[in-house]
C-alpha cells in the first residue's frame, strides 16, 4: 500500500533533512520542511562540513607548498589574508545553499522558516504562531555543540568550530580543547594557517575511537608542527585575561600548571536537538543521553513519527544522515526500505588523513573477534613516495576462515576518497581475494588497498612474505 499522498512533515534542513524531503516529494508526497535557518543545509554545508573542508584545503596547500623545499622548489613566505578567506568560504557555502534552495523549488517543497515543537503526535506548534497538522514527521533536529563547565560566558576568544571557521581573524596563539575529529581538523586548519596551536585531550590518545596505528602518523607530524600536545590532560578552568587573551589551567599529564592563550577552540562533543521540540507531547522516546531510538526503518516508538541524523545517535556524519533520510521517506511512501550500518566510513580531514569503514581493531578485540589483519605501508608505493606522503598505510581486517572482508583504515593523502573501495566491499561481502584480483591502476594511491588484499591472500609481490609454517 502507497501512502504517496501523506502530508509529511521535516523537522530541520540539514543533510538528513533536505534530503528526506526531497526524496518524499519525488516519491509522491506534500512535504513541509521547517528550518530554523535562512538557508538550507544545517550545520555541515553553513557552518561546518563544507566550509571546515574548504579551509582544510587551503590549509593542506600551503603546508605542502612549503614542503616542496626539501626537493628543490622553493616559495616564499605565505601571506594570509583572513577576510579574503573568508569571503571565499561564504561565497562557496552561498552557492551550495542557493542549489539546495532551487531543488526545493523544483520539487514545489513547502519550506518554513521558523522552529517548531510537538504539541500531540499529529501536530505541531511553530515559534512564530500557528500549528500545523500532518500524518506523518521526520525528525532531523540535528546536534549543537557542548562545553565543560568553568568556562567564562560569551569572551571573544572562547570559539567553538563554528565561531572558529567565521575566519576574520586568526590568532597567533591557539588552545584546541578535544583531540576528536572536529578538535584535530580545527588544529591542522589553523597550524597550516600559521598559528602556534596546542591540543588538549583528556583521552591518553588522540582520537580515542580510532586504531592505534592509524593515528600515529598523524601524530607524529603535529608533534613536530603544533607548539604541544598534551594527552592525559584535564582542563581544570579558564579566567578572561582581558579582552584578548585568556589563561588556562591544566591537570595531569605534561602539561604546565596554567599558560595563557590569544583564543580557546572548545570542540569536545555535541549534543543532540532533542531537548526543545516537545518530543514528549508526542509520546517519543529518547534515551538518558537524549538521542531517539530507531528501527531499521528509522521509526521512533510512535509510529507516524520517523528520526534520522545526529539525533539518532553516534556515528554524526552527514553521509549517514542522507541515507537515513532516505530510508525515512521511503517508509513514509509506502516503500519498505531499511538503513544497514554495517560500513559507515569515518573521515578526519586532517593532514594526514585518517578513514576507517566496517570492524576496527578496537571493536574487534573488545567483541572476541577471531580476525586477521594485513598491513600495507606506503613507504612501499612509488606514487606515495614521490609525493612526499610515504608515512601512510593502509588496512584490511578480514575474517580468519572465510577471509571475507570486516574493516579496513587507511591513514594517508586523500583516504577520505579511497576508503570508499572498501566499504563497497565489505557491503558486497566481499573477501579478500576478490578486492585482490581487482585489476587497481599502478601507481596510485588506490593500488594500496589492492596490494594490502594481495597481502592478506598470501600472494603479494611487492613486499617479502616469509612463507608461514
Amino acid at each position: 500500500m502507497t501512502d504517496g499522498g501523506a502530508r509529511l512533515l521535516v523537522l530541520g534542513g540539514g543533510p538528513g533533512g533536505y534530503t528526506a524531503a526531497f526524496r518524499a516529494a519525488d516519491l509522491g508526497c506534500r512535504v513541509t520542511l521547517v528550518e530554523r535557518h535562512p538557508a538550507l543545509g544545517g550545520v555541515c554545508l553553513n557552518v561546518g562540513c563544507i566550509p571546515s573542508k574548504a579551509l582544510l584545503h587551503l590549509a593542506a596547500v600551503t603546508r605542502e607548498a612549503q614542503g616542496l623545499a626539501a626537493h628543490g622548489i622553493v616559495f616564499g613566505k605565505p601571506q594570509i589574508h583572513p577576510r579574503q578567506i573568508a569571503a571565499f568560504k561564504n561565497d562557496l557555502v552561498g552557492s551550495l545553499g542557493k542549489g539546495l534552495a532551487s531543488l526545493a523549488r523544483a520539487r514545489k517543497v513547502n519550506i518554513i522558516q521558523d522552529t517548531a515543537a510537538f504539541v500531540s503526535p499529529r501536530q505541531v506548534r511553530l515559534a512564530n504562531g500557528g500549528t500545523l497538522d500532518f500524518d506523518r514527521a521526520i525528525v532531523a533536529t540535528g546536534s549543537r555543540n557542548t562545553a565543560p563547565p568553568g568556562l567564562p560566558d560569551h569572551h571573544p576568544r572562547l570559539l567553538d568550530s563554528t565561531g572558529a571557521l567565521r575566519f576574520d581573524t586568526l590568532p597567533k596563539r591557539l588552545l584546541v580543547m578535544g583531540g576528536g575529529v572536529i578538535g584535530l581538523e580545527m588544529a591542522c586548519l589553523f597550524e597550516g594557517m600559521g598559528a602556534r596551536v596546542s591540543i588538549v585531550e583528556n583521552e591518553p590518545q588522540l582520537l580515542s575511537d580510532c586504531d592505534d596505528d592509524l593515528v600515529a602518523p598523524l601524530r607524529k607530524r603535529l608533534e613536530k608542527s603544533c607548539a604541544d600536545i598534551f594527552t592525559s590532560t584535564r582542563i581544570r578552568r579558564v579566567e578572561a585575561a582581558g579582552e584578548d587573551a585568556l589563561t588556562v589551567w591544566f591537570d595531569g599529564g605534561d602539561a604546565p600548571a596554567s599558560e595563557r592563550f590569544d583564543a580557546v577552540l572548545v570542540a569536545v562533543g555535541r549534543r543532540p536537538n532533542t531537548d526543545a521540540i516537545g518530543l514528549e507531547h508526542a509520546g517519543v522516546e529518547t534515551n538518558q543521553r537524549g538521542f531517539i531510538e530507531t528501527d531499521d526503518g528509522q521509526r521512533t516508538n510512535i509510529p507516524s513519527i520517523y528520526a534520522v541524523g545526529d539525533v539518532t545517535g553516534p556515528p554524526m556524519l552527514a553521509h549517514k544522515a542522507t541515507h537515513q533520510g532516505k530510508v525515512a521517506a521511503e517508509n513514509v511512501a509506502g516503500r519498505a526500505s531499511a538503513f544497514d550500518k554495517r560500513a559507515i566510513p569515518s573521515v578526519v580531514y586532517t593532514d594526514p588523513e585518517i578513514a576507517w569503514a566496517g570492524l576496527t581493531e578496537k571493536q574487534a578485540r573488545r567483541h572476541n573477534v577471531d580476525y586477521k589483519k594485513a598491513v600495507f605501508p606506503w613507504k612501499a608505493s612509488g606514487r606515495a613516495l614521490g609525493a612526499g606522503h610515504g608515512d601512510g598505510l593502509t588496512k584490511l581486517l578480514y575474517d580468519v576462515r572465510g577471509k571475507t572482508l570486516l574493516g579496513a583504515g587507511i591513514c594517508g593523502h586523500g583516504a577520505g576518497d579511497l576508503i570508499a573501495e572498501a566499504v563497497l566491499a565489505i557491503e558486497m561481502g566481499a573477501d579478500v581475494r576478490d578486492v585482490a584480483l581487482a585489476v587497481h591502476p599502478h601507481p596510485t594511491y588506490s593500488e594500496t588497498i589492492g596490494l594490502a588484499a594481495e597481502l592478506a591472500d598470501g600472494v603479494i609481490t611487492d613486499l617479502f612474505q616469509p612463507k608461514s609454517r
